[in-house]
């Protein structure tokens, strides 16, 4: 039976009207990532134009200044090495619970659950003075094991959470043949169920470490010299005398792209967990 003419140009318009809302929507999120990488991208002459143009000479001399800057580099190391510090020791508490949450059945199972969710609720501007007092304190302070400590904080709920609903979407028929072949629960964890969450440990890795690399507020307050992470360390490029914008889009570009990189590389496992746990409880 042919479609009436009138409902294929309804169906057309729709389309048309829905994509070009999503074209919208990435343009809006796209355009300063864009507006950044050309900045970087321009010589100090051209940053300044009124109005902007989009025509120019490229230059890396803003990547080379930056690079050359005092506390750059070693600011991306210790970004570097306290996400992934945070996104290991993550993975390491958070593949187990999430096992234990959707297949052990224990005491406080559902009270222990509603606190790992609850800690996700807390604001983190409410928690900075609590975790620098007891930083300090425990003399913590501007060290790593301080600030991944707090990054624990707020990567291993949603680490739990996140592995809770890939260990649920499992059969549990896996586990009854492995115990009627004499298989314990800790070998049947091991060698059959985390082999099968792979794509979820990944994606858990991928938000744990997008989450320690990105976090600036607990890194401005709870670092120094030693420790500050390249979250902290890109303001050094603003002052009220000058404002080097070049190096300071440079180093934002740096800071940025092995996050996209990551997210590009995996997004169909990223949308699976995201829509995993929109699904499940």
């Amino acid at each position: 039976m042919a479609v009436p003419a009138r409902r294929i140009v309804v169906r057309v318009l729709w389309d048309g009207l829905t994509y070009s809302a999503l074209l919208g929507a990435i343009l809006v999120w796209a355009f300063p990532v864009l507006w950044v990488v050309m900045t970087s991208l321009k010589p100090r002459t051209d940053i300044f134009t009124v109005p902007p143009t989009i025509r120019f000479s490229p230059t890396l001399q803003h990547y080379a200044e930056a690079l050359q800057t005092q506390g750059i580099v070693p600011s991306i190391n210790n970004s570097l090495v306290i996400a992934c510090l945070s996104t290991v020791l993550a993975l390491l508490v958070a593949v187990p619970a999430g096992y234990a949450y959707a297949r052990v059945r224990f005491r406080l199972r559902t009270c222990l659950s509603f606190y790992t969710l609850f800690t996700q609720m807390v604001p983190p501007i409410g928690l900075v003075i609590p975790y620098f007092l007891v930083l300090n304190r425990l003399r913590m302070l501007d060290s790593y094991v301080g600030m991944v400590t707090i990054y624990l904080t707020f990567t291993v709920p949603f680490s739990v959470w996140l592995m809770i609903t890939y260990f649920q979407d499992l059969s549990p028929e896996l586990e009854e043949a492995a115990a009627m072949d004499g298989a314990s629960r800790m070998t049947t964890f091991l060698r059959i169920m985390v082999p099968q969450v792979r794509g979820g440990i990944a994606v858990a890795a991928i938000f744990a470490f997008s989450d320690s690399w990105n976090e600036f507020l607990y890194a401005v307050v709870l670092t120094g010299t030693k420790t500050r992470t390249a979250t902290v360390a890109i303001f050094g490029f603003l002052a009220a005398e000058e404002s080097r914008w070049g190096p300071f889009t440079a180093t934002g570009v740096m800071i940025m792209a092995p996050v996209i990189i990551v997210a590009l590389l995996a997004q169909r496992h990223i949308l699976k967990g995201l829509s995993l746990g929109a699904v499940k409880s």
